[in-house]
């Protein structure tokens, strides 16, 4: 996996297995690698992978079965939407609508090319 400098690596997994999650590639109940295995799939230290887990497990993502490795969380798709959109509506968005007034890209250009995107 090709990580970024500007994001902790811990939470580069994480979203990454958030993204399974949305995609279904991982489904609700479904079980998720162990540690060791993905931090070998990955190539990353074991504990990055056991805090990425921790992080997800905070967050209603995963759980754990005692002695039998983490799950998906019933309700996993439904967190990481919320929590994705409160990222992008606290952090992202004010600066994507500053690069948007100083483009001088209107609502109506923005709402013809949103539209042209969901179409593909």
């Amino acid at each position: 996996m090709n990580f970024k400098d500007n994001k902790a690596i811990y939470l580069q997994i994480a979203d990454r297995i958030g993204d399974q999650i949305l995609s279904g590639t991982l489904t609700p109940e479904g079980k998720v690698p162990s540690v060791r295995e993905l931090a070998a799939e990955i190539e990353v230290n074991a504990n990055t992978v056991a805090r990425t887990y921790e992080y997800l497990q905070q967050r209603g993502i995963i759980y754990t079965k005692r002695g039998l490795g983490y799950f998906v969380s019933p309700d996993a798709k439904e967190n990481i939407v919320a929590s994705r959109r409160e990222q992008l509506m606290q952090g992202e968005m004010d600066y994507f609508l500053g690069q948007l007034k100083a483009v001088g890209i209107t609502p109506a250009e923005l709402q013809q090319i949103y539209s042209d995107y969901l179409n593909k």
